[in-house]
């Protein structure tokens, strides 16, 4: 056994850190490995939490939950293993707090200690509520647990820097109004509760934002909806009549099946930027009346753990079938309008558009950049006009996330005055109207004066 004072342990980390955790919720666990880096037995004599059992850590030692451990014994040459987990407790304040402690072990009258920290944020907790009327504001994060439902005839208004967060399998469903009034300062954020960087782009977090069709007069505006399975679904297919939203300077991306799913609804969008989507990154089903203005389209979905892509970055159509029944339900396309748009992604076809002729067919495509085959038929001069086919546009970082464009980007200046003069802002609030022409997509490329 080895006794000497110069048997000193070594620990994986001196210092076990928790991303900002939500208080009285327990965080994930993490585990820090003590090594025995002597030829000979040593025997730790003690093991315990500075802060004993009133700390807000907790500690597991060898298979023993227990925050005070004794006579721990490690052979030549190995490790042991101590699991901590932390839950915070509620202050009733908006601000963050930091909470500190410590391992102390003791082993031959020496001590030795790692630090502990987490940083915890106060929530208002929403589980499973019919939402009557009300606010959200951003003195404190919203943390929703299962689905909670806007009612009809009720209107959900969220302020700007608003923070809401979902727990898996949670979403927002809308019967009523959803009012997002995001700003460019403070824009308000939909993701997923888990707050560590590693999940920071996990698709498939929580179920995303549903409005019912019959649901009107929805706003989103400055909003960042990120990590969920479908992004915004706008229209329901069981239910009568339609739904309809105004989408502004919002993005929607890294979703497991679709960034904007809708079905025979009415959408107007612009300054919008959709991407990074397992399947469909948007999808315009049904029919409807829907119209994008200085929007980006882009899926450079890369996750090769999960398979290749082969679903094309917009899909139009005027029809959609049940693959359970197999049933086909066909609506009116009564419009589809894109001008100064990109769509395209890292797939040699990035747009499909089918239709069936026992329901309305219209749709336009003007002064946009479109990354289709060469098989793809844009003759149809009264559907494509003037349009940019097959050309990189040359995104400053697209597999980072950064879609506004290059220096040598063809989409710069090429956009239709006239959509520019109703959206004269870009996505960060510059002017599209003071150089030779408005950019095509959500960002308007500033250049430096000399």
């Amino acid at each position: 056994m080895n006794t000497s004072s110069d048997a000193a342990l070594r620990f994986s980390s001196d210092t076990i850190t928790f991303d900002t955790l939500f208080t009285s919720i327990g965080s994930p666990t993490k585990n820090l490995r003590v090594t025995n880096q002597t030829n000979q037995n040593i025997t730790i004599s003690s093991i315990r939490l500075a802060g004993g059992n009133q700390s807000g850590f907790r500690l597991n030692v060898n298979g023993e939950a227990s925050n005070d451990n004794y006579n721990i014994q490690i052979a030549p040459r190995d490790s042991i293993f101590i699991f901590i987990e932390a839950t915070l407790g509620k202050t009733g304040n908006s601000s963050p707090l930091i909470t500190e402690d410590s391992i102390i072990f003791r082993i031959n009258n020496i001590e030795q200690k790692v630090t502990l920290m987490a940083w915890g944020q106060d929530f208002v907790l929403v589980k499973s509520d019919l939402i009557k009327t009300a606010t959200w504001t951003k003195d404190r994060p919203y943390l929703v647990y299962n689905e909670v439902l806007v009612d009809s005839n009720q209107t959900l208004t969220i302020e700007p820097g608003a923070m809401i967060y979902f727990h898996k399998n949670a979403g927002l469903m809308v019967k009523g109004t959803l009012k997002v009034l995001g700003t460019p300062e403070e824009p308000v954020e939909f993701k997923g509760d888990r707050l560590e960087p590693s999940f920071s782009e996990i698709a498939d977090q929580w179920n995303g934002i549903i409005l019912y069709s019959g649901s009107h007069n929805n706003k989103i505006n400055y909003a960042k909806i990120k990590n969920a399975n479908i992004g915004l679904q706008v229209g329901t297919i069981e239910h009568t009549g339609f739904a309809s939203v105004e989408l502004s300077n919002t993005r929607i991306e890294n979703m497991s099946w679709s960034g904007i799913w809708a079905m025979k609804s009415k959408i107007l969008a612009y300054n919008c930027v959709i991407s990074n989507v397992r399947y469909y990154n948007t999808a315009l089903l049904l029919g409807g009346d829907y119209q994008f203005y200085h929007t980006t389209f882009a899926n450079y979905y890369n996750n090769f753990a999960s398979g290749i892509r082969t679903t094309e970055t917009l899909v139009v159509s005027n029809y959609l079938v049940d693959l359970k029944s197999g049933v086909r339900y066909v609506g009116d396309l009564k419009a589809a309008t894109f001008g100064n748009c990109i769509i395209t992604g890292n797939r040699v076809n990035e747009l499909l558009i089918s239709m069936d002729k026992k329901g309305e067919t219209n749709y336009l495509f003007d002064r946009s950049l479109i990354q289709v085959s060469d098989t793809f038929k844009i003759a149809e001069t009264n559907r494509f006009v003037e349009i940019i086919r097959n050309v990189n546009p040359r995104f400053k970082s697209p597999y980072k996330g950064n879609f506004e464009l290059d220096t040598l980007s063809i989409s710069k200046d090429y956009g239709r005055i006239s959509y520019a003069k109703s959206y004269p802002r870009d996505f960060k609030n510059d002017s599209r109207l003071d150089d030779d022409g408005p950019d095509l997509g959500a960002y308007e490329r500033i250049e430096k004066k000399r």
